[in-house]
């Protein structure tokens, strides 16, 4: 089982989904009030404690010539789960596998090509395991945000900032 998280923590995790890359430990010490030491060692203890399980790039897939990008949701039995979703993420092309804990539809997979015979290649490969795919679904786009109550010390002057960059952009 987890651990509970403080304010500062929860500030910390907070402002690493913002912007992990470009966020020094000082800027997020001013922001959640505490030092820059304090912030390495409570990223320390949260990656020892396996709250962070690392940074990975947000990667634009169509940018990086990969056009196609497909959510297939698999039927597959829940005693063989694990298996199965081993032998998905081996497939090229599979970027992301998500096990689901109850139902039918228990395995939802995320896959990139650049044309329809990769997604085709893709999908006998996955029947070749011996797995059902129930439904494929082919994403237009993706947002992804921050956990939004990870963040509790000066959530206002955030908030703030943020609408007023939103109305410049306008």
């Amino acid at each position: 089982m987890g651990r509970d998280l403080d304010d500062v923590d929860r500030s910390i995790l907070y402002l690493l989904q913002q912007d992990a890359r470009n966020k020094t430990a000082q800027e997020i010490g001013d922001t959640a009030g505490v030092s820059a030491s304090t912030v390495r060692n409570r990223i320390d203890q949260l990656e020892e404690d396996g709250i962070i399980k690392g940074y990975h790039p947000e990667i634009d897939y169509e940018a990086a010539n990969l056009p196609l990008q497909v959510t297939f949701v698999i039927s597959a039995s829940p005693t063989k789960l694990k298996q199965y979703s081993a032998d998905i993420r081996a497939i090229q092309g599979v970027i992301d596998v998500r096990e689901m804990l109850t139902g039918r539809r228990n395995i939802h997979v995320d896959v990139v090509g650049t044309s329809t015979s990769d997604i085709t290649r893709i999908t006998d490969a996955i029947h070749d395991i011996g797995v059902e795919i129930e439904s494929s679904e082919m994403m237009r786009r993706r947002h992804v945000q921050p956990f939004n109550h990870f963040f509790l010390q000066g959530a206002e002057e955030m908030d703030a900032h943020a609408e007023a960059g939103a109305e410049e952009e306008s």
